[in-house]
């Protein structure tokens, strides 16, 4: 099953280190609902998910799950090798 990030929440600052939550929809089932980020760095790393976000246009970009040295595994999108600020320009909630 894949989700499309619809929107985050952010608590202390302004990075992707500082998503808290986040909303989606279903790609399939048109499902929306929300998790935690540590609920979707599992979802993603143990359970096979994908997801994603996608601009007006309808382009896509992939959410993947980074591991810092120090520090809670975060969430940031990846497209053609390079890491973005897709999930940062999303609605805030």
């Amino acid at each position: 099953m894949a989700i499309e990030i619809t929107a985050v929440r952010l608590s202390g600052g302004t990075t992707h280190e500082h998503i808290t939550h986040l909303w989606w929809t279903g790609q399939e089932s048109g499902k929306t609902g929300d998790n935690t980020r540590a609920q979707i760095v599992d979802w993603i790393e143990n359970k096979a998910g994908k997801a994603y976000t996608s601009d007006r246009a309808g382009h896509r970009t992939e959410v993947a799950v980074v591991t810092p040295a120090r520090g809670e595994k975060y969430l940031r999108t990846h497209a053609d090798g390079v890491w973005t600020n897709n999930l940062l320009a999303l609605p805030r909630r």
